[in-house]
């Protein structure tokens, strides 16, 4: 290290020098001008006199260069880490696989007496790694990653991209960790939105849950509690599932007889092609450049003319708070397509 300032540091590598920010440094290390420093590089900063090597020590993917430099295996091809996610200085978590049954993934990492692991401590200030097997599967790969806490259940939502993970309360603190520190570490490893609850909040859940779609049975297909009750118990969970599940799945039901499963068919199919109606209805009045942006479809830009926002200019102007109430969105989507929104403000201005 060449000199150490308020912005952070100065590194030579050879005749290079880069920069080390404060913010890629790990918190609470102590390094000093003269010592040898170990980095990933992160990007190249264009702007200033010239391209400036920008390098990091908290990124995940500097994790992965600390145990290819430990476990041959990885450098040989027998052994992959997958994902990594770090909590820098503190705790990290790395999913590992292989396709050599001979090689035992986790304790490949470990080392012989964790000698290999420990290396890897050593050189990020103390921070302790988790090595969890990494799983095609990924409620398994979930389970892994919450590890140590024992996981007695898992509900997967698909298209929510999330998990509703049920543990008993002597496993509650463990899965959470401290801050929360164990179940997010787990969802930026696996990428999936990891919910931990008790089993009595999970049956609060289904139960708030079922309330919900009786209500959209009744009202949407007019049907009685009974029926709604039978649907929900045969699996239905939304109206496009009564109208295009294949017939013969529906006649397997012993409370209906066919008469009334044509009837609940019809109904399904005629609220939903209506709705498709006044979907188009909204949409003929939201202007194309609305439309193209990406990540947007028909659906959500239907939802954004309920709130009277038909154009770019203005989904622009909302807030995060203000396009999730108004259309049920995820808050990382709603940031994401505001910021495409505005992303031509940004263009005229360097124009």
């Amino acid at each position: 290290m060449k000199r150490i300032d308020r912005e952070g540091a100065i590194v030579e590598s050879g005749k290079l020098e880069a920069r080390l920010p404060r913010d890629q440094m790990i918190p609470k290390e102590n390094l000093r001008v003269s010592d040898r420093v170990r980095a990933v590089a992160l990007k190249v900063n264009r702007e200033g006199r010239g391209p400036q090597l920008i390098l990091s020590r908290t990124s995940p993917d500097f994790i992965r260069y600390l145990f290819s430099l430990e476990v041959p295996e990885i450098e040989q091809g027998l052994l992959e880490i997958k994902a990594a996610a770090r909590d820098p200085g503190v705790r990290a978590k790395i999913a590992v696989h292989t396709n050599d049954r001979r090689v035992d993934p986790i304790g490949t990492c470990v080392g012989v007496r964790g000698s290999r692991v420990q290396a890897v401590t050593g050189e990020l200030a103390g921070e302790r790694v988790d090595i969890v097997l990494w799983s095609e599967d990924p409620a398994q790969f979930v389970i892994g990653a919450l590890a140590p806490a024992n996981v007695s259940s898992i509900v997967v939502d698909e298209d929510k991209h999330s998990m509703d993970v049920v543990v008993d309360e002597d496993n509650l603190a463990l899965a959470i960790g401290t801050g929360g520190r164990n179940v997010r570490l787990a969802s930026e490893l696996t990428g999936w939105q990891i919910n931990i609850m008790t089993a009595e909040e999970s049956q609060q859940k289904a139960a708030s849950e079922r309330t919900g779609v009786r209500e959209l049975f009744m009202h949407k297909l007019d049907v009685d509690q009974e029926v709604a009750d039978i649907l929900i118990d045969e699996g239905f969970t939304s109206v496009e599932e009564v109208a295009y599940v294949p017939i013969n799945e529906m006649l397997e039901i012993a409370a209906f007889d066919e008469d009334t499963v044509n009837e609940l068919r019809n109904r399904a199919r005629n609220i939903l092609l209506t709705e498709a109606i006044a979907t188009e209805e909204k949409i003929e009045q939201t202007a194309e450049d609305l439309l193209s942006l990406e990540g947007m479809d028909h659906e959500l830009a239907a939802k954004l003319a309920d709130s009277g926002v038909h154009t770019r200019e203005e989904l622009a102007e909302l807030a995060v708070d203000e396009l999730v109430d108004a259309t049920g969105i995820d808050e990382q989507r709603a940031r994401d397509l505001i910021l495409k929104a505005r992303a031509h403000w940004f263009e005229n201005e360097s124009a």
